[in-house]
């Protein structure tokens, strides 16, 4: 070390014969310390700034508009919290998710239905939570309550203003989720638990909708709307949800079956899913996981027995 320190520091402060001042031996323990020091941070700048050698994955999933504003967006940033591993989702209704699902567009899908003839036969179809179709108007609407034979006299057109609702003198402007591409969610569950399997009659007042958030924010915005929705996202939104046969949508109440039109949320997954979304979906079904769910006000899995 000595010798390699003389060679390199050798300056006016050396004698001509190589014998060292008590100028150069100075210099050469400054010059040893200041190389240390640069070696010493070089050393921690590798160890705290150093670049992993695979990047943190991401997985990505789209579809049903109740879940992904009801619990699904909270849901990926607390995963990522716990793990780094970033879950990107979008929404855009239940059909699309399935439909990105099919083509690879995605990792998994969110569906607030069943599985339907015609759907993918190799899409897994894993409930994670429940739900029920809330009947949804605007906040300033007066009408508290209504009864299932009312809503279904509005889709029918029997029921066309809000007086025959015990509200005001104007006319019910109905908004209604489908799809371009496949069956909506909530399209498909309002068929089945409200409208006993008939189809909504088309006319004036009707207006039908890409997506269940879109049909969300046009209630917010219309006075005269009306519209079937899911519990899980309306409560998020800025419109009143009515009491059907006077029970509020609560989550005590849809749990205990005292309010009605109960439906499942799932998770969709292709038949050979990612590794890092197989343990997404562990967590969402984990004891952690289904607390996280229930802590947005939604009905976790197993809280109906």
């Amino acid at each position: 070390m000595g010798d390699w320190c003389y060679a390199s520091y050798m300056s006016d402060n050396q004698s001509p014969a190589g014998v060292r001042t008590g100028a150069a031996l100075r210099s050469a323990r400054n010059s040893r310390t200041t190389l240390a020091a640069i070696l010493l941070l070089a050393g921690l700048a590798a160890v705290l700034f150093r670049v992993p050698a695979v990047a943190a994955e991401s997985i990505t999933g789209s579809g049903c508009s109740v879940s992904v504003t009801g619990y699904l967006t909270d849901l990926a940033k607390e995963y990522e919290r716990r793990t780094g591993i970033k879950v990107l989702v979008r929404a855009g209704g239940a059909a699309v998710g399935i439909d990105d699902l099919r083509t690879g567009s995605v990792d998994f899908a969110a569906s607030c239905r069943a599985r339907e003839a015609g759907d993918p036969p190799d899409i897994q179809f894993v409930q994670v939570a429940w739900d029920a179709l809330v009947i949804i108007v605007h906040p300033s609407n007066p009408v508290d309550s209504i009864r299932p034979q009312e809503v279904r006299d509005v889709y029918a057109h029997k029921i066309m203003n809000w007086s025959q609702l015990r509200g005001k003198d104007m006319p019910i402007k109905l908004f209604i989720s489908r799809a371009k591409k496949g069956l909506s969610g909530v399209e498909a569950c309002t068929r089945t638990l409200i409208l006993k399997g008939k189809e909504p009659t088309e006319g004036p007042g009707v207006l039908f909708l890409a997506s269940t958030g879109i049909v969300e924010q046009m209630v917010e915005n219309t006075p005269e709307g009306f519209a079937v929705s899911g519990f899980t996202s309306a409560q998020r939104r800025s419109v009143k949800m009515l009491k059907v046969n006077r029970v509020p949508p609560t989550t005590k109440n849809i749990i205990e079956g005292r309010y009605p039109f109960r439906r499942p949320l799932f998770i969709l997954l292709p038949k050979n899913p990612k590794p890092e979304v197989k343990k997404f979906l562990e967590f969402v079904l984990s004891a952690e996981g289904q607390r996280f769910i229930r802590s947005r006000n939604v009905v976790a899995l197993h809280d109906v027995k």
